[in-house]
């Protein structure tokens, strides 16, 4: 009787603990989304203004390029083992070439904070970090991203 219960202790132990991986995994891929969409709005803040739908404005160039470095500083860590399950449009190419990834990541960082150093010198001045930063996202969604049907 007492091995029962243990046993029975035991794997609800077990199920609780996978439960809460679960979650845990679920949690991590909505922060990363969520990540994500705020990058979009920021990327679109900069290239609005590179495309004349919105006027130039050095605090705003600035907010936004700062915004993307530092959001792009912590996503690497919101890709952990075992967040490539769920609903998440992340590659398993991620976690397979984790080196790659990071490295693009880096390469967005040092791009974004080359564009918010910029900003005080004008639209012209940004076109530049804008336009690397929009090739390594291009590239890391190539590399890393699952593609929508």
């Amino acid at each position: 009787m007492r091995l029962k219960i243990m046993l029975a202790g035991l794997g609800l132990a077990l199920a609780l603990g996978t439960a809460g991986l679960a979650h845990a995994a679920d949690d991590v891929i909505a922060e990363r989304q969520a990540l994500m969409k705020a990058n979009a709005a920021a990327a679109k803040t900069i290239f609005d203004m590179i495309q004349g739908k919105a006027p130039y404005d050095e605090a705003t160039a600035r907010l936004a390029f700062e915004k993307l470095a530092g959001d792009l500083k912590a996503a690497v860590a919101l890709f952990p083992d075992g967040s490539d399950q769920g609903k998440t449009s992340a590659s398993p190419a991620i976690w397979n070439d984790k080196t790659g990834f990071e490295a693009i990541a880096a390469k967005l960082v040092t791009d974004a904070t080359a564009g918010a150093a910029a900003a005080d010198g004008g639209l012209d001045a940004i076109k530049a970090s804008a336009m690397a930063v929009g090739g390594s996202c291009q590239s890391c969604h190539e590399k890393f991203r699952i593609k929508k049907p």
